[in-house]
């Protein structure tokens, strides 16, 4: 990132402390920062101490003619390789959302010819407010990079998602977004399932499978590192969220069904996610308890909806459909017929014997299925699949733009 120059835009709210820390961070990277502070953010972090991190002056007020004469906000916001809203608030949000320009930060942002992260914060009913998510699908629709939020505690005692992403996760993003390689897969829209779905006999019971989700998460992460606006929908999992990825948290085969539906349309979608496929017809509403003498429970088990081959006759079917086939025996016979029956363009299968170590280990050796047969690829770490496969799906959706 070395001589690249961010135009950071600091919003109001307790967040904005960490604003001070990301400064850092990027100047050790070699990065040149500007920063704009909204009246708010002053109330939090003080200008002085911006300055001083990040050695340039730091603009605040729309209607200084000193400013207009030496740096007009057109030119402050097109001067920047990236301009970083951190923290940005619900209000700024809705500000670019809507067209709103009435001051130097909204006027800046709807002004600028270069791309916008956003590094969202607020509490968490804001955050999941209506409003707030149709402002936030308005901004990805129009090209607006995310980071973050974070699940967690709040600094009003609350917990849930709405955290500012951590500093070192802003300056990721920063530093994937001008990567070489970065622009394989600009302006395509992808969908990533992962992990496991949990399936509740009880309230403290479920049925459910050894995905770790790994593969899946290195999957989203290779696809938003080329440049994807990637929607990752994962099952319980303990992995923290790729960089720059929008994370849509599930338990069940039916909310992943519905989180993708909601993900749609999108270019490609890589359906990683190892769906239960029955599900308990009845749910307890309370723990089932084991009665000395009583009878075994006997427990009917209804099938789940086929995810994959859903997508596969939606009316807003991505482009290139991919699958993941775990399989125990006949790896590449059973992926290859499990192409056909979903409907899906490829299907990338591996063997999960417990020998092999794939569930929850590092590394992977998978089949690439398409129709023209198939591809034994050799065994490497989660992250090179993700990689590997990210780039074919570049080179196809180019072909088929072609």
């Amino acid at each position: 990132m070395r001589g690249k120059s961010v135009l950071l835009i600091i919003g109001g709210g307790i967040a904005a402390y960490k604003s001070l820390e990301l400064v850092r961070r990027l100047k050790d990277r070699g990065v040149s920062v500007r920063a704009i502070m909204t009246k708010a953010a002053a109330e939090f972090v003080t200008p002085l101490s911006v300055a001083s991190l990040s050695g340039e002056r730091v603009f605040q007020d729309l209607f200084s003619l000193t400013d207009e004469a030496e740096m007009g906000h057109i030119q402050l916001s097109r001067s920047a390789d990236l301009v970083v809203v951190a923290p940005a608030t619900a209000d700024l949000m809705a500000k670019l959302a809507g067209g709103h320009a009435n001051d130097l930060a909204s006027t800046a942002l709807l002004a600028t010819d270069k791309a916008v992260l956003m590094a969202p914060a607020m509490n968490v009913r804001m955050w999941n407010h209506p409003a707030t998510q149709r402002n936030l699908k308005t901004l990805k629709s129009d090209g607006v990079l995310f980071v973050g939020p974070n699940e967690g505690d709040m600094a009003c005692g609350e917990f849930g998602p709405g955290r500012m992403a951590e500093p070192n996760e802003i300056a990721s993003a920063i530093e994937n977004y001008f990567r070489s390689d970065r622009g394989a897969l600009d302006g395509v829209r992808a969908l990533v399932t992962a992990g496991p779905t949990q399936e509740p006999l009880d309230p403290v019971r479920f049925i459910a499978n050894r995905s770790s989700g790994k593969q899946g998460y290195a999957i989203a992460d290779a696809l938003a590192r080329a440049g994807a606006d990637t929607t990752l929908v994962s099952g319980p999992v303990e992995i923290a969220p790729p960089t720059g990825v929008w994370l849509l948290k599930v338990t069940t085969a039916r909310e992943m069904l519905a989180a993708c539906e909601s993900a749609l349309p999108a270019d490609v979608a890589v359906c990683t996610a190892a769906v239960a496929d029955w599900r308990p017809e009845i749910t307890a509403n309370n723990k089932i308890k084991k009665e000395k003498g009583a009878a075994t429970p006997s427990i009917r088990l209804i099938e789940n909806p086929d995810i994959l081959a859903t997508l596969a006759k939606h009316r807003q079917r991505p482009q290139l459909l991919i699958g993941f086939a775990a399989e125990t025996e006949d790896v590449v016979a059973h992926a290859a017929a499990k192409r056909l029956r979903k409907g899906c363009d490829w299907i990338v299968a591996n063997d999960v014997s417990p020998h092999t170590g794939i569930m929850g280990g590092e590394r992977n050796t998978v089949h690439l299925i398409t129709a023209n047969g198939a591809e034994n690829w050799p065994e490497l770490a989660k992250s090179e699949v993700g990689s590997r496969l990210a780039a074919r799906i570049a080179e196809t959706l180019k072909g088929k733009a072609a």
